[in-house]
């Protein structure tokens, strides 16, 4: 899968900001032109295409595919998109060089779908001492082996990291030219088919970490709020089709990044979709990491630690959980 990674970008953001605003106004722009990226809450939105949601709700939506998921993080900053399809962690640069960005919905939670994994003799996270691992730099892959270190009771500098994508990664560790690696799938599966290494850890052991959302631009979110509260109750309706016909909605989001459908049913099994109910909870202020505000604040640090933010950004003022809570309101309060 194409990375989620944005560190690099921010020379580009700094550019970015510069650059006029490519909606709102007294016109505003049709259709809504939505970035997606290769990563299964976010492909999804193909099954409400396929399925004909957005003509159902009235919707002109442009779907806008990116091969290079860095590039459209960069769109979205340079007001060529109204929304992408981003992690929590990879929006918030943006934030802090300026762009208003508002988060308003979550899509899913990695839940498995990332892993830690470890040669023999490595049976433990805190065995990883001393030892290499290797991942991309400063993404979720890294915020993820931090966290797990971190809860552990292990300081992250005991650990060396060795700076690969996801794929040379993989094969670094096949090779055992290193100890360990942290990856995302289809490697992970790849490398349990093989009975190679050991899984010390998965995102399923860090709930809320890596929320993978919707995020849109300010003046969007107030020009053309209405058609953003349809486009909240169509994924709505993707996720109920998901949970009903989890056979179906792979083959038609396998279809888009030319996988076959078997093994997208397992990248399925590794992401927890969320519907009405998970957004109402990620979206409620809270210390807990399930909340965008408790793993907001743990993200940030982070990024801080490790030079990627100049300032800290205002938690609350990035998140709008407020077209999530209109949904809700118009279905009577009652949570799918």
């Amino acid at each position: 899968m194409a990375s989620r990674a944005v560190w690099a970008l921010l020379t580009v953001l700094m550019v970015a900001v510069s650059v006029g605003c490519g909606s709102g106004g007294s016109s505003m722009p049709q259709p809504l032109r939505v970035g997606v990226s290769d990563w299964p809450g976010w492909v999804a939105w193909y099954v409400a295409e396929e399925r004909g949601l957005f003509d159902r709700y009235g919707l002109n939506v442009q779907l806008v595919w990116f091969p290079v998921y860095s590039d459209s993080i960069a769109a979205l900053a340079a007001g060529q998109l109204d929304a992408n399809s981003q992690t929590w962690s990879d929006t918030m640069p943006a934030i802090a060089k300026g762009v208003n960005l508002k988060l308003v919905l979550v899509n899913d939670n990695s839940a498995g779908n990332d892993a830690i994994v470890a040669g023999p003799g490595i049976a433990s996270l805190a065995q990883l001492r001393g030892k290499t691992v290797a991942l991309e730099q400063f993404t979720v892959s890294h915020l993820f082996l931090y966290y797990m270190l971190r809860r552990n009771g292990i300081d992250p500098r005991e650990v060396n990291v060795r700076n690969m994508t996801v794929g040379d990664a993989a094969a670094a560790f096949l090779a055992g030219s290193v100890d360990a690696a942290t990856l995302w799938n289809p490697w992970i599966i790849r490398i349990r088919q093989a009975g190679r290494g050991n899984v010390l850890a998965t995102s399923a052991d860090a709930p809320g970490l890596i929320p993978d959302a919707l995020v849109v631009r300010g003046e969007v979110l107030r020009a053309r709020r209405d058609e953003l509260v349809r486009l909240m109750r169509v994924w709505m309706e993707v996720v109920d089709f998901i949970r009903r016909e989890p056979e179906a909605a792979a083959r038609i989001m396998a279809s888009r990044v030319d996988i076959d459908p078997h093994e997208y049913v397992a990248f399925l099994e590794g992401t927890r979709f969320f519907g009405l109910e998970e957004n109402l909870q990620a979206f409620t202020p809270g210390d807990s990491m399930t909340s965008l505000y408790g793993s907001g604040e743990f993200i940030q640090s982070f990024l801080l630690e490790h030079g990627l933010l100049d300032r800290r950004i205002d938690i609350a003022a990035a998140l709008d959980g407020s077209l999530v809570e209109e949904v809700a309101e118009g279905a009577g309060n009652e949570v799918r």
